[in-house]
């Protein structure tokens, strides 16, 4: 390799795209603790290969926006709609309905780019386990690009002729801009999934390809940074992760702007032919590898062993190098597969497959007969969730806690109030379940600060029950006590429940003949967190895990009737409802 000037096609990115994208598929195999930096490694490539093309187009006063709208739907659109395509397929045969639904969902945002947004709003946090059983969790990273596509090239149109020598001052700007706002701010789902606090990542690799855009620095380093970027993936540090982030972008942009040396070590890595084959079937490992691990996590490895990596990292290849053949070369290529054809296919696919998606969302997921979670087909236009989200048949049953909003009335009859939110309204649905239920009037709070009439809701109630997802300190009380005149010993703090990660690969057991015993074990931490909150509360705790664990630490996942308890591993369904409802007994906290 030229030491003083870039070749037109440098092999040295495909290896490190190679390394970023193995990086990504290892941390969702659980195999390497910082490998999801992997995406910030494609996103400062993204970000140097697109203003390399541009930014000499806009010298030359032959920078087209149709052009580049055209190549990055080559590049993108087919394989992004096939690839999304076949993962609602496969989840119409596998999928559980809530799930279906997700799916249903994801693959609308991801064709529209936009699945970063809904992550945000309805994911949070990129880490939740539950990330492992969605089909298109890793396709967030293209909203991010894609969205910078849609507006980084209008910074070169305005830019045009003359102009174009406002370019880098105005990305430096921009640059620093987002940077500040990464590191300011403390609304983490916010930071990991939306494009003002990720611009950072593809401007800076946008000022590498403007400064160097001829000449990168003469370095005989550029072997060192990539073994410090493998050291960084690699090793599981106290450094926090948005410190992490900047390190893996500011050595991507070494490796980026700096030639090296030739000799054999620099030509085993850096030509490496292995690397870059698999360097120019990133994108398409990228899309398939997600897909392939939440499938064979829903449907059949509870586990990912070292053996059951391999055999899932053969498919991901396998299916990788027939996209990459038959879809990304051919519509890349314009002899081809000429512009107009382009746009007809890419445009009939989006509208066919969306609208699929749509319809299946919908009716939220209902297409066939669950009798595990009582959905009956027939029912799913009346349940449709498009218009008013509460009608959802997943979430209907602990949203109705929500018409007991009420103040008590002067009837003869126990009061109880429950405060939280949907773990709260769990346990309202068991108390009304239960043989007690005709016994007491129940009135829900979700947030004390937005209740009407609190304090006289609390000096009415005969028993008060605190409910929340990750369990009440018993602090929050004490605080609370110091405001309201609450009589502390009518309060009880009602326990965790977890049901594992997902249902789908128990779902998926129809034919073992012990369907409806089957046992599972809790997510990590919350056994652990459960034992940590009755040493706070003492008997004043309702250790709901504690009347279903085993000596295993596993618990059911279905009723005696052979009912799901819970449709999403942490809300309880009806069934679930009544069944904790009759193994607990409620009498010592009611005492009607």
């Amino acid at each position: 390799m030229d030491n003083k000037v870039f070749p037109i096609y440098r092999n040295d990115i495909d290896v490190l795209r190679a390394i970023a994208v193995l990086a990504v598929i290892l941390f969702h195999m659980g195999y390497l603790p910082n490998g999801y930096l992997g995406v910030d490694v494609f996103f400062v490539i993204s970000g140097y290969l697109i203003t390399k093309i541009i930014y000499v187009e806009a010298i030359e006063n032959k920078f087209s926006i149709y052009q580049f709208y055209l190549r990055r739907i080559r590049r993108i659109i087919p394989l992004v709609l096939f690839t999304t395509f076949v993962a609602l397929i496969t989840g119409l045969f596998v999928m559980l309905p809530d799930d279906l639904e997700n799916l249903s969902q994801s693959v609308i945002a991801t064709n529209f780019f936009a699945n970063n947004i809904l992550l945000k709003i309805t994911t949070v946090n990129y880490w939740n386990i539950i990330n492992d059983y969605k089909p298109l969790m890793h396709t967030w990273s293209l909203g991010i690009e894609e969205q910078f596509y849609l507006v980084y090239p209008l910074l070169f149109l305005i830019c045009n002729k003359k102009r174009v020598k406002w370019v880098l001052p105005i990305l430096v700007v921009l640059t620093g801009f987002s940077l500040l706002l990464f590191v300011i701010s403390t609304n983490e789902a916010a930071k990991f999934f939306t494009i003002p606090f990720r611009f950072f990542e593809l401007s800076l690799g946008g000022i590498g390809a403007i400064v160097f855009k001829e000449k990168g620095i003469n370095s005989k380093y550029k072997l060192y940074l990539i073994i410090a970027l493998l050291v960084l993936l690699y090793l599981e540090t106290h450094i926090p992760n948005h410190l992490k982030l900047i390190a893996v972008v500011i050595i991507s942009f070494g490796i980026l702007v700096s030639n090296y040396e030739y000799n054999k070590w620099n030509a085993f890595i850096l030509e490496n032919k292995v690397m870059i084959g698999i360097g120019k079937i990133s994108f398409s490992l990228y899309m398939w590898h997600q897909i392939v691990l939440a499938f064979s996590r829903y449907f059949i490895l509870e586990t990912i062993s070292i053996t059951n990596a391999v055999f899932i990292g053969v498919t991901i290849l396998v299916l990788s190098l027939l996209s990459y053949f038959f879809i990304e070369q051919p519509f890349r290529n314009k002899e081809k597969i000429k512009n107009t054809v382009l746009l007809f296919s890419t445009g009939v696919g989006l509208i066919i497959s969306s609208a699929i998606a749509f319809y299946i969302f919908s009716i939220s997921g209902i297409l066939k007969d669950v009798p595990e979670l009582d959905i009956v087909k027939d029912n799913a236009q009346k349940n449709s969730n498009v218009i008013n989200v509460k009608r959802n048949p997943h979430i209907k049953y602990n949203a109705r806690i929500y018409d007991f909003n009420n103040e008590f009335t002067n009837t003869p009859t126990t009061k109880v109030l429950v405060i939280g939110a949907s773990f709260a309204r769990d346990w309202g649905n068991v108390l009304l379940e239960s043989k007690y239920g005709n016994q007491i009037e129940l009135s829900y709070v979700e947030d004390i600060n937005y209740c009407k009439n609190f304090e006289e809701r609390i000096r009415q109630a005969k028993c008060i029950f605190l409910a929340e997802k990750n369990g009440t300190n018993r602090s929050w009380l004490d605080s609370i006590a110091r405001i309201y005149p609450i009589d502390t010993s009518k309060v009880w703090n009602v326990g965790l429940k977890n049901f594992g990660a997902n249902n789908g690969i128990y779902y998926n057991r129809k034919n073992n003949p012990d369907y409806c015993s089957q046992r599972t074990k809790m997510i990590t931490g919350i056994l652990e967190r459960n034992e940590l909150l009755k040493k706070q509360w003492g008997n004043k705790y309702i250790d709901v895990i504690g009347s279903i664990i085993d000596k295993k630490n596993t618990i059911p996942v279905f009723t005696n009737q052979c009912k799901f308890i819970s449709q999403d591993c942490k809300h309880l369904t009806k069934s679930g409802a009544t069944y904790f409802g009759e193994i607990i007994d409620l009498k010592p906290y009611l005492n009607p």
